[in-house]
């Protein structure tokens, strides 16, 4: 009996630490949907909202019963959420008057997402037009128990949550079950009106095609596992070398840098960062106090013809808002060396992601 009262203690303790660090883990970003469900599960109501944006409040159950209604888990610097933002913006325009309901829930990753006016900004940017919940806290987050960037929840006329897409993609069998869904709400609310079209505006959308074969990096001590050349997971002022050689999907610092939990601080106004990728596009999430120039060469040279959006013919690109910012573009995918040199002191650099 004591054998058997040991095993089971120990599998019960086994157990526990597994659903333990399932819950610890942290939230990600993620390129391609991992998971599609059909579920029936009541509504979850938002929770201790921060703010509201496009709405002067809103509630889950104000809707249900009126509205279908699409919750969509997202954070503005995120470039996951923002491929999908086109789709989103197509929904809402065709399906609004139809009984479609966008409920945005801004979960902030980074600090400055927090700040009402930054959000505020960049749903003006991607012409953003569906409320927005701030959930600075993740209350709502947590309630859902939600792990990633971006989500998307349909919940039905009834106010049961039956369809669950985790990432980017699966556009035309999520609007396929809105469609579904809108179809069922004219039926039970009689509403003889209504004309529920049938034509899927998804594929109407270029697709993006997404060729990084390089992770997710972080410059902040919480989260720097690609730092190669100084100890990770260290806070305060750093001094780094760069080597001679570079290995692929590790991070590079050059110079002083002040290592906070989110982000790199440039201390000095000669910091460099270099980064080996294998990638068609590079984005970076950054901010400074003021307007602060970083020079960007690949390969050695100032980028020029593969230069992203943010950076100007002279192969430079200014950072002062808190947000992604798109410096490579090249033509197809492949390896190259990033090289970023700032000209300015308190620049923070928080990710690079890759496209």
């Amino acid at each position: 009996m004591k054998t058997e009262y040991i095993i089971g203690g120990i599998l019960f303790l086994l157990i526990t630490l597994g659903l333990g660090l399932l819950f610890i883990s942290s939230p990600a970003p993620l390129e391609n949907g991992i998971k599609t469900e059909e579920l029936d599960n009541p509504y979850v109501e938002i929770q201790n909202p921060s703010g509201f944006v496009n709405s002067d409040g809103i509630t889950m159950k104000e809707l249900v019963g009126k509205k279908v209604i699409l919750v969509d888990f997202l954070t503005y610097s995120c470039i996951n959420c923002q491929r999908t933002f086109p789709y989103m913006n197509a929904w809402y325009e065709k399906y609004k008057d139809q009984g479609l309901e966008i409920v945005g829930i801004h979960t902030p990753e980074f600090a400055f997402e927090k700040d009402i006016n930054n959000v505020r900004e960049a749903m003006k940017k991607f012409s953003i037009k569906y409320p927005i919940v701030l959930d600075n806290d993740y209350s709502t987050w947590q309630a859902y128990k939600n792990q990633y960037w971006p989500r998307k929840y349909l919940i039905d006329i009834h106010g049961n949550i039956v369809y669950d897409h985790i990432g980017e993609g699966a556009y035309e069998e999520t609007e396929a079950k809105i469609i579904e869904l809108l179809k069922e709400r004219k039926e039970v609310l009689d509403d003889k009106s209504l004309n529920i079209s049938e034509e899927n505006v998804a594929s109407n959308i270029a697709p993006i095609k997404v060729s990084s074969l390089s992770p997710e990096t972080y410059f902040g001590s919480l989260r720097n596992e690609y730092l190669a050349n100084g100890p990770i997971n260290r806070t305060g002022e750093q001094f780094y070398v760069l080597p001679k050689a570079f290995e692929l999907n590790k991070l590079y610092l050059g110079g002083s840098w002040n290592i906070q939990g989110e982000y790199a601080e440039s201390i000095t106004t000669d910091s460099v960062v270099v980064y080996k990728y294998n990638a068609k596009e590079v984005y970076i999430v950054a901010q400074a106090p003021k307007d602060t120039i970083v020079e960007v060469r690949q390969d050695g040279k100032l980028v020029n013809e593969s230069r992203g959006e943010d950076v100007d013919t002279s192969g430079k690109f200014k950072v002062k808002e808190s947000r992604l910012y798109k410096v490579i573009n090249n033509a197809v995918a492949g390896e190259h060396i990033l090289e970023l040199k700032v000209n300015g002191s308190d620049l923070e650099f928080f990710a690079f992601t890759f496209g």
